[in-house]
């Protein structure tokens, strides 16, 4: 049995050193990925591009955006699949048929053993599945099926012997009889095409066309060329390798060579001319080192069927790739092409190859640690490393400056026999002298850490401190010390910026853009086409790298590399854009690093080695974007899922509204990233952000009319169309038409119901309302008879406040007058003539008893507290008149003081006259006699 004796083969190790390679880019997709199991025995692919696996488990399908199984139908391992114009074809244990897309998307089975009533043998399995004109072939270990597709038959094959594998030549179908020999099928039988003991003693891998002949190839001797009926073994340089790895599976390529597929090493890539391209194993990026299966799909891509797994590399991919897998280089700070060597700057050290050759990298001795530049100035190679600067010479390091940090070394011009270099301390120069360069003096006045600087005249120079700005630096002419320095406020500071000189133009550059220096103004300003290198929103690093051998400025983003080189026709420059996401080129943000090599190719530094990237392969494809299935989900005791017809007009009902879609672009470029938008016209009328997500769901989606629409952009491109599907979701129940009607009816029955309810209520309402009316007016006419009173009460208190200040003012007028009659009286008894003044004294004093002041005082007291002398005769009648008028002025709260001159006497006279009233009314002892009498 096959199947046993590749198990055996399993068993079989052939162990290899490699050398350090520079590899195509590999996708790996694992059992978990693709959602099967390990294996994976054939490969296949679509018109659509879509690929088709042949898994332990069933058929996978890949669209570019996501994996599918469908279950092998009788639950046996597939171990064949080849799409045949629209169906995909597999064979299984006792039965092969063929796969079809229904209209919802999904693929369905159908035997065709079945269908023609195939008489299986014991255990037999269909291997290998072949077309030719209007022919399919099934292959198993005894039988070959031949299948008309036009008359819908078949044809029988027999063996004696196993037949180990079916080969398709040209237009011509081979097979190998185990231990017998190799047969052509012509006309529906076999014909003998060789018994060498090469294919009697040997299982054969594959039979190609090479130079018109027919070239055998075996799984543990090389190939074979038929000549002349015999086989000749083919004398090529990868025999040596060959020979030590028994090889499982192969295909000769578009381009004529062949990738050999083995047991235990992973694959080999030979020309047309037998020499080893590369070897490409576990240890060096494929997933996986046995190889069951190899196809090459229409753009060129290999793919792996592996022992566990599938792979997809990118032969004709423009980017190579070397990873440092074993740690032993690091991250890749600079790199320089020099003197037919690739020394590598990484953060552990210099190392150099032979450039062109899968050599290990080796180390430069002394040259431990951090490497922070390469640059060729006349024809040397000087490399700043953290310890120092060093001259390379015959992959040799001689320290000429010991100088911690060296960032950078530029020269400067007009004096070829100094340079200026950036270190950790500041700015130091460097000096020819008896052929061998070494460090001069540092420029003092300058301490700040140096990695970027660009001369702006002789005695100027810019330098760029990420944390501190930028500043311009006057030196002197000897280079010795510093001047004056000046800090540049116009631009912002910050991380990730950086400073160069491109075409005579100093540029800074951080998130908002390029900014050029314009020596008119002495300040920055930005600069509106450099700035289309990175979009604001995309920036990762303000580094730029000045490629002058090409002459192209480089920049980086989140998603991708941009380069501008010279217009051809106009002095505006060309931007070109390189699609490779900082996520998949893996960089140190920051220390972004490129260098040209030759032939258009660059070297583009990593966290863990470097791409080469080759400017010329990268070719304009059409993209085409599918819908690949429409879903909706509704909830009836579980979510359940129903898929639909995308060429069809979709209809669904108002539960049915979580509606998904799935949508890819067939493509399999490693670093060329798919992205998505789309929108939903009638909810959601703008485009989405860019999103890597291959599906979108829909939930809760309202009733009404909707087309989504999805497009894509890989890399610079968008897709060529624009794929759109139009649905509708119905109305809820409660919004349909009936019920639509119903509510009319119930409204116009709801009318007139309450039409009757109004009428009657209005009735009752308006006698409510003319009873409330009547009440309402007497309500108004007893307010205004209360607003009345509160007028009549209002004057009444102003009444009484003018009384008031009536009395106030006849009280003091009498006090004023009497105090100063008394006053008088005094004086004019200290005159000695009495003779004289008696009579004036007579006046006075008839004045001052004047009954008149009393009776002017008694009405206006009156007036304003009428009631208080009635009052207070009616609780004590045996008070006498003098009683009540000094009640009176005690009433109005005089002091004795000011009664006394009122009843010309003295404040002590008052006190008796107080004394007896309080006698009179018969007041305790402990009683106030004004408050009692302002009480009453």
């Amino acid at each position: 049995m096959r199947l046993l004796f590749f198990v055996l083969l399993l068993c079989f190790h052939a162990s290899t050193t490699l050398l350090a390679q520079e590899r195509s880019p590999i996708q790996i997709f694992s059992p978990k990925d693709y959602g099967a199991e390990s294996q994976n025995w054939a490969i296949s692919q679509s018109s659509e591009k879509y690929i088709y696996v042949a898994n332990n488990k069933g058929l996978l399908e890949y669209n570019g955006a996501e994996w599918a199984l469908y279950l092998s139908p009788n639950k046996t391992i597939l171990r064949s699949v080849n799409v045949i114009d629209s169906l995909i074809y597999t064979g299984s244990y006792r039965d092969f048929g063929y796969w079809k897309r229904n209209n919802l998307g999904k693929l369905e089975y159908a035997s065709l053993s079945d269908e023609l009533n195939i008489p299986f043998l014991e255990d037999e399995e269909i291997w290998n599945i072949i077309n030719v004109n209007d022919f399919i072939l099934f292959q198993s270990l005894k039988r070959i099926y031949i299948y008309n597709k036009k008359l819908g038959n078949n044809t029988i094959i027999n063996s004696d012997s196993t037949i180990y594998k079916t080969f398709k030549v040209n237009e011509s179908i081979y097979f190998q009889s185990v231990k017998d020999g190799v047969y052509e099928i012509v006309n529906g039988s076999s014909k003998l095409v060789s018994k060498d003991a090469v294919v009697q003693e040997n299982l054969l891998v594959n039979i190609f066309s090479h130079q018109g002949k027919l070239l055998f190839q075996t799984e543990d001797y090389g190939f074979f060329i038929l000549n002349e009926n015999k086989l000749e073994g083919w004398d090529i340089s990868a025999n040596d390798k060959i020979y030590n790895n028994r090889i499982y599976s192969s295909i000769q390529l578009k381009d004529n060579s062949f990738i050999l597929g083995s047991i235990s090493n992973g694959i080999f890539h030979i020309d047309a001319n037998g020499n080893l391209l590369l070897q490409i194993d576990q240890s060096h990026g494929l997933g996986n080192n046995t190889v069951l299966s190899v196809f090459e799909d229409v753009e060129n891509n290999i793919w792996l069927g592996l022992e566990n797994g599938v792979n997809c590399i990118n032969i004709k991919s423009p980017y190579k790739i070397f990873n440092d897998d074993n740690g032993n280089i690091g991250a890749v700070n600079a790199s320089i092409l020099y003197d037919d060597f690739l020394y590598l700057g990484t953060n552990q050290g210099l190392f150099y190859k032979k450039y062109g050759t899968n050599n290990d990298f080796k180390k430069v001795g002394g040259t431990q640690g951090a490497t922070w530049c390469l640059t060729e100035i006349n024809n040397t190679l000087f490399c700043g490393h953290n310890s120092g600067t060093f001259v390379i010479k015959n992959n040799k390091a001689h320290k000429v400056a010991d100088v911690l940090g060296t960032w950078t070394i530029k020269p400067i011009e007009g004096a070829n026999n100094l340079l200026l270099q950036g270190n950790y301390t500041g700015l130091y120069v460097l000096e020819h002298v008896n052929g061998v360069w070494q460090l001069r003096n540092k420029i003092e006045g300058f301490d700040a850490s140096t990695r970027y600087f660009e001369f702006f005249n002789d005695h100027e120079i810019f330098v760029s401190h990420e944390y501190k700005g930028v500043f311009k630096i006057e030196v002197d002419k000897a280079l010795t010390k510093t001047l004056r320095i000046t800090e540049e406020t116009t631009i912002n500071k910050g991380l990730k910026t950086s400073l160069i000189k491109y075409k005579d133009k100093i540029l800074y550059t951080e998130k908002k853009g390029v900014f050029a220096y314009q020596p008119s103004i002495q300040k920055f300003v930005k600069d509106t086409i450099l700035s289309a290198l990175f979009k604001e929103q995309e920036f990762t690093s303000g580094k730029l790298v000045n490629d002058t051998k090409t002459n192209k400025l480089w920049a980086f983003s989140e998603y991708g590399l941009s380069y501008l080189t010279p217009g051809k026709l106009s002095n505006t420059p060309t931007l070109n854009k390189i699609p490779l996401p900082a996520f998949v080129r893996n960089d140190v943000s920051g220390y972004e690093n490129i260098s040209y090599l030759k032939d258009n190719k660059y070297l583009y530094g990593t966290s863990h080695g470097y791409i080469v990237i080759d400017t010329h392969m990268f070719q304009d494809k059409p993209y085409q974007i599918n819908i690949n299935t429409i879903s909706n989900s509704t909830y009836d005791e579980g979510y359940t899922t129903h898929l639909h017809n995308k060429h069809e007009f979709g209809k669904f009902k108002n539960n049915e509204n979580n509606i998904k879609f799935s949508y890819n672009i067939p493509e399999y470029e490693r670093y060329l990233v798919s992205e998505y938008q789309y929108k939903l016209d009638g909810i959601y009328d703008k485009w989405s952000t860019w999103s890597t997500n291959s599906s979108v769901l829909f939930e809760n989606l309202p009733y009404g009319d909707y087309k989504f629409s999805v497009r894509a952009r890989l890399g610079n491109h968008l897709s060529v169309n624009t794929a759109s599907y139009s649905f509708n979701i119905e109305r809820p129940w409660y919004l349909s038409n009936i019920a639509i009607i119903s509510y009319l009816l119930l409204v116009l029955i709801f009318s007139l119901f309450m039409h009757m309810l109004y009428t009657r209520y209005y009735k009752k309402q308006r006698l409510k309302i003319l009873l409330a009316k009547e009440r309402e007016l007497e309500l108004k006419e007893l307010e205004n008879k209360q607003q009345l009173m509160r007028f009549n009460n209002d004057n009444l208190r102003q009444d009484i406040e003018n009384k008031n200040r009536e009395l106030s003012i006849s009280t003091m007028s009498l006090i004023k007058k009497n105090e100063f009659l008394n006053s008088l009286k005094n004086d004019l008894q200290k005159i000695t003539d009495v003779k004289n003044i008696k009579q004036v004294i007579k006046v006075i004093d008839r004045n001052l008893n004047n009954a008149d002041d009393w009776n002017v005082f008694q009405e206006a007291f009156n007036n304003a507290d009428k009631d208080f002398l009635k009052k207070i005769k009616a609780l004590h009648p045996q008070l006498t008149s003098n009683d009540l008028r000094l009640c009176a002025y005690l009433r109005l709260n005089l002091s004795s003081k000011e009664i006394a001159p009122l009843l010309n006497i003295s404040p002590r006279s008052v006190e008796v006259k107080r004394y007896r009233l309080r006698k009179k009314m018969d007041l305790p002892h402990e009683s106030s006699l004004t408050d009692y009498i302002l009480e009453i």
